[in-house]
């Protein structure tokens, strides 16, 4: 069963959007230089967020299930952008493992979140977008 995520205006002839994700509602904006408000973070954002969040959640997921004393992971991207438009958009993540680790299961948990499964989306699928009109589309 596909995974549905709905996303749309609220207010007539505004940036702001909202967001559904099952029983989660978030919104998402652009920044002041592409006229709106900057009211929430933009979809580049949540891009690389996502990235961030699943190598995070990969260290917790490994550390559970290999009984390694992971108390806490930090992770941090920085984005450069800047030759986005020629097709190249580096993300540098910077990750902290916190807890009685020895070297060898940080060196486990480092190679768990270099294989987190946003990573491989991100690097090595072939990743298909079809844009399609929703069903009533142009109805009142």
């Amino acid at each position: 069963m596909p995974n549905t995520i709905t996303c749309g205006t609220p207010l007539a002839n505004s940036y702001p959007v909202q967001v559904q994700v099952r029983g989660h509602t978030f919104r998402s904006d652009v920044g002041v230089s592409s006229g709106s408000t900057d009211s929430a973070p933009g979809p580049h954002d949540y891009f690389d967020a996502a990235l961030a969040a699943c190598k995070a959640l990969t260290a917790t997921w490994y550390a559970r299930k290999h009984q390694i004393p992971l108390e806490r992971v930090e992770t941090r991207v920085e984005r450069n952008d800047a030759e986005e438009r020629r097709g190249k958009y580096v993300l540098k993540v910077h990750v902290a493992f916190h807890g009685p680790l020895s070297a060898d299961q940080r060196s486990r948990l480092y190679n768990a979140v270099a294989a987190c499964p946003v990573h491989k989306l991100m690097t090595t699928t072939d990743v298909i977008i079809e844009t399609a009109p929703l069903e009533g589309e142009g109805s009142p």
